[in-house]
């Protein structure tokens, strides 16, 4: 129930309205002051959201003293949301002054839902090219959305970890407020269309937390990084006896010497 109304609140409905919307639908119909008297609420509070449900034609009002009020079906109601939603989103984004520009700030997402969120919506907004370099975890939350990029065209470039092991079991981004202790987390990086880019870590106990930019200097940088990474990978796989045989033990140290890597980490970078 709690849900339900969550929901209608979401949709615009007033917390009023709402309960009201859920109590006719739970009766089928009944009076303005069976529904005052259910609810638990004054009868003038309860007429006036009716008469502006009633106008705005999600509740019917019947013939009758005292009049009987019904809600449309779930079916009906949906149809009618949508279609005012929709119109409202149209106008919206064809009447809201854009204003000048905006220079390039950085701000932070707290939150597992939130950065999870932030991702999808700009995910789905791609047109021409999503880099990737993240664990195989993280990666499995977002895998529909990747695939449907691939589908519109879009180029796609990845770097995962976590070995070559098949990719774990979709996680589950736990309840908001759930009380873990904090360890340490998986680094994650995303650049989109080469204009956007998210740069976070989300921690074992499924929290997350990112910076998000259009700032080109960390955009360049992102893509340098990947860029780098990628050469490596490929050189090492195609290179990898000859580097051993040539430098020995000093193409080790060499490498040592400017990458670190995680204690304990044994999993190794896959790449397209």
């Amino acid at each position: 129930m709690e849900q339900l109304l969550l929901h209608l609140r979401n949709l615009g409905f007033t917390e009023m309205e709402s309960k009201i919307m859920v109590e006719l639908a739970t009766k089928g119909q009944a009076s303005g002051y069976e529904v005052a008297k259910q609810l638990g609420v004054s009868r003038s509070n309860v007429y006036a959201a009716l008469q502006r449900l009633t106008q705005q034609g999600y509740v019917r009002c019947g013939e009758g003293e005292p009049a009987r009020y019904s809600v449309l079906n779930p079916e009906e109601l949906a149809t009618m949301i949508s279609g005012r939603v929709q119109a409202s989103l149209a106008y919206m984004e064809s009447e809201m002054p854009r204003g000048g520009p905006v220079s390039p700030s950085f701000y932070n997402v707290e939150g597992d839902r939130n950065v999870l969120g932030a991702l999808i919506r700009q995910l789905n907004m791609a047109e021409q090219e999503i880099v990737v370099d993240m664990w195989r975890e993280e990666a499995s939350l977002l895998r529909s959305e990747l695939e449907q990029a691939e589908l519109r065209g879009v180029r796609l470039l990845w770097a995962f970890d976590g070995g070559n092991a098949a990719p774990a079991a979709y996680p589950v981004w736990p309840p908001l407020g759930r009380d873990s202790q904090r360890t340490d987390g998986r680094k994650f990086s995303f650049v989109i269309d080469r204009s956007w880019c998210m740069l976070g870590m989300r921690y074992e106990d499924g929290s997350a937390q990112a910076v998000v930019t259009e700032h080109p200097v960390l955009v360049d940088l992102l893509l340098n990084h990947f860029a780098q990474e990628m050469v490596l990978f490929e050189l090492e796989q195609d290179m990898g006896a000859e580097l051993e045989e040539r430098y020995g033990e000093r193409y080790s140290k060499i490498h040592s010497k400017y990458v670190m890597h995680d204690p304990g980490d044994d999993g190794e970078e896959q790449a397209q």
